[in-house]
């Protein structure tokens, strides 16, 4: 065997363990992409069941594309080598484009995500028939253990938290610091609405009762980071 034959064998099982490990990547997106779309938690987050489909389809494509790149290489096939590498071209070109486009539109999605979230907030619980986005934002402070878009404070002038005609300032219960307490009354109110979420179902359960706690409780903005206890500094650090 001679050493441009050598070589040219190097490269071709080179290229086969490269897409093989690219296969493995893909399907374990599209499992992750499954899982989040089939977990009972995130029924209620229409975002995130979106970009679960998005990772799913992602997963899929980079199977087929690390597929192709396989066998195009094992058979030496001129014809699927060009197609694999003419798509992974493409596929370079649009990560590039995006990319660009993410970094120079960050601060105008920045204010188009302020814009939505502020308004959910102001309009928390007014209507019952239409909870879809109130309760994604919950999840988002749940699970991202954080209150408000920019402090806490963006909830107090929602009147439907006071209750009683109360002048007490109330934030949602997402808000509450689950580890600065044993409470077992209040982790049943934060925690058991937040794993139940199955649709119209937890909507029409949770509409009539709003769970609210004292914003001078163990809310996030007692972690040491008042200044940094809002949603934008973890969506947009």
């Amino acid at each position: 065997m001679s050493a441009q034959e050598s070589c040219l064998s190097l490269i071709k099982y080179f290229l086969f363990v490269f897409n093989l490990f690219f296969f493995v990547l893909g399907s374990l997106i599209f499992c992750f992409g499954i899982w989040i779309l089939i977990d009972k938690t995130s029924l209620a987050f229409v975002p995130l069941q979106i970009w679960s489909k998005v990772l799913a389809i992602s997963g899929v494509f980079t199977m087929g594309l690390a597929l192709l790149g396989c066998v195009g290489a094992l058979k030496e096939l001129r014809c699927l080598l060009g197609l694999y590498f003419g798509m992974l071209l493409l596929l370079f070109a649009t990560q590039i484009t995006l990319g660009i486009l993410i970094s120079t539109q960050r601060a105008q999605l920045e204010r188009s995500l302020q814009d939505i979230v502020e308004k959910t907030i102001q309009k928390y619980r007014t209507n019952p028939e239409e909870t879809a986005a109130e309760e994604s934002w919950d999840y988002v402070q749940f699970q991202l253990r954080c209150c408000g878009w920019h402090s806490p404070q963006d909830w107090f002038k929602v009147l439907t938290l006071r209750g009683n005609g109360s002048e007490a300032h109330r934030v949602p219960c997402s808000c509450y610091n689950l580890s600065a307490t044993n409470d077992s009354t209040i982790l049943d109110k934060v925690i058991l609405p937040q794993l139940s979420r199955l649709g119209q179902l937890a909507r029409s359960r949770h509409s009539t009762d709003i769970c609210a706690v004292p914003a001078n409780s163990h809310i996030y903005s007692e972690v040491g980071r008042a200044s940094r206890s809002g949603c934008t500094t973890t969506l947009f650090p």
